[in-house]
């Protein structure tokens, strides 16, 4: 399908391009009848009345959406998402919604294969019913495969995986790659779970006061059996979520301020969990994607940690120890170097210079990576997270900045469209946007090949070989494979 008379700027970009352009986290906006009917079949009529019913639904079509500011306030209740999705174009509207359509424009767009998330249904995925949430990722996932099904030669959805617990995602991992025969898996970033002492002595409280599990260190289940069953089925999970609203990020007033950075935070957390609770040093051929965030808060967390495990590994840690403090040569300092007020307050500062320090249970809090050079932290974290930046990101050069990021790493980071979300005001600027940053020198050729096509390859063909076979970048995907990441 052509749109327009003469080629787009970014169908011209692509033509001079030697190289495919993958699209790593496209979106869909779900149809609520078409997805309704699937509820109904997967759990009848009673199914979706639940979810329509359901706190968490309510709380967003409601409280969330129709208070006035003042109600908001007095309930410190944020703004969330409004808006969210194209109006003004009402063809790329329709595009993200119509699979086929989509399909026929990529050309126009200078995308040769999409990864298509869902928008919507991640409030399926994150409902806190059991039922609801089970259910609802299973019509979720029957619905994408159905619709998709008929274009995978150049678009492929991703399905929603329940994480309340790892007995539900494995049956759902396993279900939507050896039953549906789906290839991406989509997962929440975090899972909210009642404190334990709130449950216990105020129940009527537990809704509100919640911690955010995230699946690695600190969780409350053990997830390498779901890593495990990842590395079985040759899927890669990949993570979309946002901290919109929460904590220091909440404002009952601006949904731009709970948004901005909201990604990014929330697939840190994520990150940052698997990686300091071991994960990736227990399951060194798993990839993980982290979708939508940008790139700083990785080259950020990458370079920020490093710099802690060398000050306060197993063995640094033993040099703060205040138990090798020389505290008769500290008094003597501070009676013969000190002011006035500490000779005149001798007895107490005394006290204070001997007073016993807090041991920690565990003083290595690096225990997990089991690391023995800073080298090693690059190793478990560069070839296994996968960054997922919008185009218009200006932050997404950090990732290849080989004279800023410890060791010269690369970050593997993937271009990811966004469209059908409210950020792409038009489908056909989107690679145009991306390739910007080659055009102004802070790219390399070599560094927008990566992060366009090569990246988003062995995110998913590092896992599954065959995950682009009978696409129209098959033959690309494998000389990607073969070649590797710089």
């Amino acid at each position: 399908m052509t749109t327009t008379a003469k080629p787009t700027h970014s169908q011209q970009i692509r033509a001079k391009l030697s190289h495919p352009i993958i699209d790593g986290d496209g979106h869909m906006i779900e149809v609520s009848p078409v997805l309704f009917d699937y509820l109904r079949q997967v759990g009848g009529s009673r199914l979706t009345q639940r979810f329509l019913d359901s706190t968490a639904s309510k709380r967003y079509r409601q409280e969330m959406l129709t208070l006035t500011q003042a109600q908001r306030v007095d309930a410190d209740l944020p703004v969330t998402s409004w808006w969210f999705h194209p109006a003004k174009n009402t063809l790329d509207r329709a595009t993200a919604v119509i699979p086929r359509l989509l399909y026929e424009r990529l050309d126009e767009i200078g995308i040769d294969f999409s990864i298509v998330y869902g928008s919507e249904g991640a409030f399926l995925m994150q409902n806190p019913d059991d039922e609801i949430r089970q259910e609802g990722c299973r019509a979720f996932n029957l619905m994408v495969r159905d619709l998709y099904g008929p274009y995978a030669g150049r678009l492929t959805p991703a399905a929603m995986i329940p994480m309340a617990n790892p007995k539900e995602a494995i049956a759902e991992l396993e279900y939507v790659v050896n039953v549906l025969k789906l290839k991406v898996v989509q997962m929440p970033n975090e899972w909210l779970r009642p404190v334990p002492r709130v449950q216990r002595e105020d129940p009527q409280m537990t809704g509100d006061l919640a911690w955010a599990d995230k699946f690695g260190l600190d969780s409350a289940h053990d997830y390498d059996p779901v890593w495990a069953k990842c590395v079985e089925l040759k899927v890669a999970p990949t993570f979309h979520g946002a901290h919109i609203g929460k904590n220091s990020r909440r404002s009952t007033s601006s949904y731009m301020y709970n948004h901005i950075g909201a990604f990014a935070s929330s697939a840190e957390a994520t990150c940052k969990s698997l990686w300091l609770g071991g994960v990736t040093r227990r399951f060194p051929t798993l990839n993980f994607g982290f979708l939508e965030g940008g790139a700083a808060w990785a080259c950020s967390l990458y370079a920020d940690t490093i710099a802690h495990w060398k000050k306060r590994n197993g063995r640094a840690i033993r040099d703060l120890d205040p138990e090798i403090v020389d505290r008769p040569l500290m008094e003597r300092l501070l009676h013969e170097k000190g002011e006035d007020v500490h000779r005149r307050l001798e007895g107490e500062v005394r006290k204070w210079v001997h007073q016993p320090q807090p041991r920690p249970e565990h003083p290595d809090e690096f225990r997990h990576m089991a690391a023995t050079r800073a080298e090693e932290l690059r190793d478990l974290f560069v070839p296994r997270f996968y960054i997922g930046c919008e185009a218009d990101d200006a932050t997404n050069a950090w990732a290849f900045d080989t004279k800023v990021n410890p060791f010269g790493a690369r970050l593997r980071a993937i271009f990811s469209s966004d469209i059908g979300h409210w950020d792409v005001t038009d489908m056909r600027e989107v690679l145009e946007e991306a390739y910007e940053l080659l055009e102004r020198g802070v790219l390399t050729a070599q560094d927008f090949k990566d992060f366009s096509y090569t990246n988003i390859v062995q995110l998913h063909a590092g896992m599954n070989p065959s995950f682009f076979n009978g696409t129209r970048v098959e033959a690309a995907a494998k000389a990607a494979l073969a070649t590797g990441v710089r």
